[in-house]
């Protein structure tokens, strides 16, 4: 597997990147601010290590944990039961996290096998 090629770790940093800038632009309820931007700062940090060292699959699993952080967020920072903007976005990101952090777990599995057999 190659660095830097692996959309699903794309995918995981735009989600971060959206996440984290949203809260410059969307107005913000009860603690969504800081929910929100450590987390999509943390998805960001984890896409790139994923990019940068594929078959790291204890990585994979941070990322699926950072998309069901984001996803029970909004309940957690008190700001579900207004559902507005920073709700859906923590929601519908965290989805998108959870799905292409759980397809990357085979390859990502496959690609440390890969790398310790010698040739």
């Amino acid at each position: 597997m190659k660095k830097w090629t692996r959309w699903e770790d794309w995918v995981a940093v735009g989600v971060g990147l959206i996440v984290a800038l949203s809260t410059f632009v969307v107005p913000q309820v009860g603690a969504s601010m800081p929910w929100m931007l450590i987390l999509g700062i943390l998805l960001i940090a984890s896409g790139l290590v994923n990019l940068a060292m594929p078959g790291l699959v204890a990585m994979e699993y941070v990322q699926l944990a950072l998309g069901v952080l984001l996803i029970v967020a909004p309940w957690l920072g008190a700001y579900a039961t207004a559902m507005t903007g920073p709700a859906w976005l923590s929601w519908i990101g965290g989805i998108v996290c959870v799905v292409v952090a759980a397809m990357a777990i085979r390859p990502a599995m496959h690609a440390g096998h890969d790398r310790s057999l010698p040739h």
